[in-house]
C-alpha cells in the first residue's frame, strides 16, 4: 500500500487509529484538524509519530462541513504530496436528543458535520481521482444509520444518507477505477463509552453478540483493508463492524 490519503477529522479516536494503520502500511497521511487548536493539542503529536513509521505526515486545517474550506485543503494536499489515492471522510458530531425536543440547529449542525462533509470531500477528490484513474474512498457511516437509534433521530440520518451516498458514488466512479465503500461501526469504546454508567454499559453489550465493545483499532483494521489493493473488487459495500450486534 501507498500513496497519499485525507483523513477528516483524523485527530483523535477512531481517526487517529486509521490513520496509524495507515502509516503502518506505507500510505502518507494528511491529517484534517479542524482549527489550529487541534493541530497544537493533538494533530502536530499524532503527525510526529506518524512519521516515525517511514511515511510523511502533515496537518491540514477545514472545517469539512464548509466546501471552501475543504476545497483549499484538497488543493493544499494535492501540491504537498502530488497525488490523492485515499479518502478516509471520518469526522463526525452528535447532537442527541428526542425528535420532539431536537431543535432545528441540533439537526442542521449534525447533518452539515456528517453528511455534507462527504459531499464536499467526494466532490473535491473524486475530481483527482478520475483524472489519475484510480482510488479508493472509505466512509464512516454507523449501525445507527442501518438500523436506527432512538434519541438519534439527526445522527441516524446523517449516517443513513452516508450509505445510500456510497452506493450511488460507488456506481458512478467504478468505471474509473474508483472504489467507493462505507464501514458502519457500533459500540466502539472511546472517552464517550467510558462515562456511561454500568447499567448503561449491560444494557448495551446484551444486544452485542461478542459481549463486548470494540476498539478503535478494529475499525481501523477494516477501513485498512478497504483501502488496501486486496480489497480491489470490493465497492459499493457496507461492512458492520458491531460484534454482532442485533443479528
Amino acid at each position: 500500500m501507498s500513496g497519499t490519503v485525507i483523513i477528516t477529522g483524523a485527530a483523535q479516536g477512531i481517526g487517529a487509529a486509521i490513520a496509524e494503520k495507515l502509516a503502518k502500511n506505507g500510505m502518507n497521511i494528511a491529517i484534517n484538524c479542524i482549527n489550529e487548536a487541534q493541530v497544537e493539542s493533538n494533530g502536530n503529536q499524532l503527525a510526529q509519530k506518524l512519521r516515525g513509521y517511514g511515511v510523511e505526515a502533515e496537518c491540514f486545517i477545514a472545517d469539512v462541513s464548509d466546501f471552501e474550506q475543504c476545497r483549499i485543503m484538497v488543493d493544499a494536499v494535492k501540491e504537498r504530496f502530488g497525488t490523492i489515492d485515499g479518502l478516509v471522510n471520518n469526522a463526525g458530531i452528535t447532537r442527541d436528543g428526542l425528535l420532539v425536543r431536537m431543535s432545528e440547529e441540533a439537526y442542521d449542525s449534525v447533518i452539515a458535520v456528517n453528511q455534507k462533509s462527504v459531499y464536499n470531500m467526494m466532490k473535491l477528490v473524486s475530481a483527482i481521482m478520475i483524472k489519475q484513474r484510480s482510488g479508493k474512498i472509505v466512509s464512516l457511516s454507523s449501525v445507527a444509520g442501518v438500523h436506527g437509534n432512538p434519541g438519534q433521530f439527526n445522527y441516524s440520518a446523517s449516517k443513513a444518507a452516508i450509505i445510500g451516498m456510497t452506493k450511488s458514488a460507488a456506481k458512478e466512479l467504478g468505471s474509473r477505477g474508483i472504489n467507493v465503500n462505507a464501514v458502519a461501526p457500533g459500540f466502539i469504546e472511546t472517552p464517550m463509552t467510558d462515562k456511561l454508567t454500568e447499567d448503561q454499559k449491560q444494557a448495551i453489550l446484551s444486544a452485542v453478540a461478542m459481549k463486548r465493545y470494540g476498539k478503535a483499532e478494529e475499525v481501523a483494521n477494516v477501513v485498512a483493508f478497504l483501502m488496501s489493493d486486496e480489497a480491489s473488487y470490493v465497492t459499493g459495500q457496507v461492512i458492520e463492524i458491531s460484534g454482532g450486534l442485533s443479528m
